[in-house]
């Protein structure tokens, strides 16, 4: 039994194996899994393997590695097996894990209030005060409830015995706990027969009682709260969990620039106007969040933060300075201090260490490194844990030197094998390889001075080349962690069901608040939108005229070459008489070209940046639509016939934006600034193209009129309409004239006007006579003057050229005025978009 699966399975004689029992056998929480991936054969395994990647992939889940060939966004990795938790070891974990929670509130309460713990001799000053993570500034500031510490994570690790361990603890702005939840999403997908048949417990309660506790903890004074998840950025390397979090919560996920403090309160700059926000979920470092009082240096933070918390006036989640309590030279005092705060024994121990601060630990130190793991003393310094036993020769003397010169900034541990599990292993036959782990286990305050303790968590795995150490920075990838209930009553589930509700007695909060940078990026999300349309629409029409084999196509080719030219495509230069090869080369570089600032490439890249910053307001459906864009243009695209193809799919996939935002966005300010943008660019992009379409020779342009239709995508309307080939006035009055024409100038200049006199009325400051302006010009011409032999039509084709260069230069107007309107960040504006 189990043979296939196992057969190429080695559990480890040095450290402790999840799977495994000493003997061989399988662990009994285990047997079911194991007996229903038996039965999958091999194929069906690695289809399951590629669904999660594909979803992950779909999703957009992704991790920053600094310096990592796959670029910024990193996919996240998961592995297929989950990392099992049974049910009474996880009872033991659930209470240790809130008890360490309660502890590390209480330090933090009296190392920013009486500081007992300091004159009482259990912590050593020079801990204290001689890191970075210790902030003055924040001494004496009481965070309503009494909570400095309303996320906490740890680290633990498996010994040999069995033993679990403490490694660190994450009491900043605890990462993960989004991870967590999507990885359970990805797994319900992948495994959902395993889930039901084990009864796996939910995590979602987690989630349930920190927006709860926000709320109900928020200094609202009766308003209804307006909570804050506050990111560093789309740089982050946890950016990607910072938009799941904020959709999942419902919070604005903003930076510093949207935030401002005024009279001593915070506030963000929304579309509407300066709205109080009365909680911040931070997940950005201390230091870094206030650079009035904390770091100077910090363009991410909020000047007057510090102050506001102080105050009173805003719930800051973690509160400023609990970083302090990450460094690793704590774990040796913890368990006096929690006989001392807590009047009990500390459950769950950390792994032996000793602060080098301290002379004896620093000769014990030296004396037994063999044993030990060196580790950066706190939170703040860059360093890889160094194993004593793997350091020989200079370098061990380089850092015996090191930590007798500087003894406070390092610390030891004992060397703990960490444990291994099984992961599947991508060989052809997909069996099970092992591979060592720790667990990241979550908890939130409760808001009535405990800590409720997620049923799962973040299991992450080394990477084969490092199989003591286990970071994500160093390619390590994930597991989601079942955590087995006792009995299949579900109770575990209705308490989640029930914290759901916690908050049930809030008013519910009809408004929605759209950051200015938000609106920002939907604006640009929009005009990205369509100019990667307009531009793959355009060279789609043109491959064609490469490809039909008729001979006029030649003469409309030069037409089209130098159009294409004029509007910045990267072209060959001007030839009335090109080569086909030539020009399908040049289209074919217009397409893949990452390096051109005109090219589809570029501006799906662009396209995706700008919605990687709103990912919080779009449907799933719809950001999955967004992640396969970029994949549909590649180098590998070699033919006319393949590039027309990964065209036709660009446009197509801009067409499913545009429904996806007809269909699934509600109709806030944030949408009203996607649409205006949409309309921008189409009017900009159909101004051009006529502009230097009347540039042509009469001759020209009649026979390029049919490649204007396609290129403007309205050669179908013209064939049902007029049922004649392209002639000059019927084309002039679809594009230009003809108000019902939705890629036709006439329909930008209505749309823009009504949208603008609806953000007007919504939001205020704005008086926009662009559109109006427009369309009044347009209304003055008469279309019989355009006819050829007219008496009024070269005044009439000046007038007409006249009015689209006026709307080109008009439509970068209107973005500058929105920009300053609306868009203009609270310090230094930062160019958003060309």
């Amino acid at each position: 039994m189990h043979q296939r699966l196992l057969e190429s399975y080695q559990a480890g004689s040095d450290r402790y194996d999840e799977m495994l029992q000493a003997d061989g056998r399988l662990r009994p929480h285990w047997r079911t899994l194991i007996d229903q991936l038996e039965n999958l054969s091999p194929e069906m395994l690695r289809r399951r393997a590629n669904e999660v990647r594909e979803a992950i992939a779909a999703d957009g889940v992704t991790y920053n590695v600094y310096a990592d060939p796959k670029g910024a966004n990193r996919p996240w990795e998961l592995d297929l097996l989950p990392h099992i938790v049974a049910a009474d070891e996880w009872q033991f974990l659930e209470k240790a894990v809130a008890q360490r929670a309660r502890l590390m509130n209480a330090v933090l309460a009296d190392l920013y209030g009486e500081q007992s713990l300091l004159s009482e001799g259990l912590l050593p000053p020079a801990l204290v005060f001689g890191q970075h993570g210790y902030l003055m500034p924040c001494h004496g500031i009481r965070p309503p409830g009494g909570v400095h510490l309303h996320a906490y994570a740890i680290d633990l690790a498996r010994s040999a015995d069995g033993n679990w361990w403490v490694v660190s603890d994450r009491t900043q702005g605890p990462s993960g706990t989004g991870y967590a939840l999507q990885n359970r999403q990805i797994m319900s997908r992948a495994m959902p027969e395993a889930l039901r048949d084990m009864h796996v417990q939910a995590p979602h309660g987690y989630f349930h009682t920190l927006r709860a506790m926000l709320t109900q903890l928020a200094p609202a004074g009766g308003e209804v709260p307006l909570i804050a998840l506050l990111t560093p950025g789309p740089y982050n390397e946890t950016y990607s969990e910072h938009a799941f979090l904020a959709h999942t919560l419902g919070f604005p996920l903003v930076e510093g620039v949207d935030l401002t403090v005024r009279g001593d309160q915070v506030f963000l700059k929304t579309l509407n106007g300066l709205r109080r926000v009365h909680a911040i979920l931070r997940r950005m470092d201390d230091d870094y969040c206030d650079p009035l009082e904390l770091r100077a240096d910090s363009a991410l933070g909020i000047p007057g933060l510090t102050q506001a918390a102080r105050l009173g006036n805003v719930l800051v989640a973690n509160a400023l300075g609990s970083g302090v309590l990450e460094s690793t030279a704590l774990h040796g005092f913890l368990p006096a201090i929690s006989e001392r705060l807590l009047g009990e024994p500390l459950a769950l121990p950390a792994v032996a260490s000793w602060w080098c601060g301290e002379k004896p630990a620093l000769d014990y130190t030296l004396e037994h490194l063999d044993e030990l793991v060196i580790v950066p003393a706190f939170s703040s310094m860059r360093m890889q844990p160094v194993f004593g036993h793997a350091v020989s020769g200079a370098a061990r003397r380089r850092l015996i030197e090191s930590l007798q010169l500087q003894p406070h900034a390092y610390a030891a541990q004992e060397w703990v094998r960490l444990s291994q599990a099984p992961v599947m292993a991508r060989s052809g036959d997909h069996g099970l390889a092992g591979r060592t782990i720790s667990l990241r286990v979550f908890a939130v305050a409760d808001g009535h001075g405990g800590y409720q303790v997620m049923p799962g968590g973040l299991t992450r795995v080394a990477s084969r080349q490092r199989r003591d150490v286990v970071s994500m920075q160093q390619g390590g990838t994930t597991k989601d962690v079942w955590v087995l209930r006792e009995s299949e009553s579900g109770h575990l589930e209705q308490a989640s069901d029930d914290a759901a509700g916690a908050a049930g007695g809030t008013p519910i909060c009809s408004t929605v608040d759209v950051s200015s940078h938000s609106g920002e990026n939907l604006f640009w999300m929009g005009r990205y939108s369509e100019r990667v349309k307009n531009l793959a629409r355009l060279l789609r029409t043109t491959m064609q005229y490469t490809m039909d084999g008729q001979a006029e196509s030649r003469g409309i080719l030069g037409s089209a070459s130098w159009m294409c030219g004029q509007l910045g495509v990267l072209m060959p230069k001007p030839d009335p008489r090109p080569t086909i090869t030539g020009v399908q080369q040049s289209l074919q570089a217009a397409v893949i070209d990452t390096s051109a600032p005109v090219s589809v490439a570029t501006q799906l890249r662009q396209l995706a940046q700008a919605a990687y910053q709103v990912r919080e307001h779009l449907s799933l459906d719809n950001w999955h639509a967004l992640a396969k864009m970029p994949a549909m243009v590649h180098e590998r695209i070699g033919t006319p016939a393949a590039t027309q193809q990964a065209l036709g799919n660009v446009i197509d996939a801009c067409s499913g934006l545009a429904g996806h935002a007809l269909d699934d966005m509600t109709r806030d300010a944030g949408w009203q600034f996607l649409m205006v943008g949409r309309h921008i660019e189409r009017m900009v992009n159909m101004a051009a193209l006529f502009d230097n379409f009347l540039r042509l020779p009469p001759a020209r342009q009649t026979a390029a009129l049919p490649w204007l239709l396609e290129a403007a995508s309205s050669i179908v309307t013209y064939r049902v309409r007029y049922r004649r080939t392209p002639e000059w006035l019927p084309v002039l009055h679809l594009l230009v004239f003809d108000p019902s024409n939705p890629h036709g100038m006439a329909y930008q200049f209505r749309m823009l006007r009504q949208y603008l006199a609806d953000i007007g009325q919504q939001l205020g400051m704005l008086s926009m006579t662009i559109p109006t302006h427009l369309a009044g010009q347009l209304e003055a011409m008469s279309l019989a003057d355009f006819a050829h032999g007219a008496p009024a039509a070269e005044e009439a084709n000046a007038r007409l050229a006249q009015l689209m260069r006026d709307a080109v230069s008009c439509g970068y107007m209107l973005s500058d005025d929105l920009s300053r309107h609306y868009f203009t960040p609270l310090t230094a504006p930062v160019s958003q978009g060309v």
